[in-house]
């Protein structure tokens, strides 16, 4: 199945990884968002092979407070669509 992992570590300052789980080749989308709903930084917007990633934001330009994660996945097969938001807290 699709997955989006809690970030770690949370709270983080600056830096913090994120894993995904993708089981199929799918277009995937990962965005950080803050609390207005902004996308304020895109870490993935391409197709993906079956597997698990990792992927890091540093956020050393930003502000302390809470963002947000989305993962967006579309299966290039079925056609399934997996979308899940998570919340993650930069302390500086």
């Amino acid at each position: 199945d699709y997955n989006l992992f809690q970030n770690y570590p949370n709270p983080f300052n600056p830096s913090t990884s994120i894993n995904i789980v993708i089981p199929e080749e799918s277009n995937v989308q990962v965005q950080i968002m803050d609390t207005m709903g902004r996308v304020i930084a895109d870490l993935l917007n391409e197709s993906k092979s079956k597997g698990s990633y990792e992927l890091h934001w540093v956020a050393s330009k930003y502000a302390s407070g809470i963002y947000f994660v989305r993962m967006i996945a579309k299966s290039q097969n079925s056609g399934k669509v997996f979308n899940k938001t998570i919340k993650m807290v930069l302390m500086k």
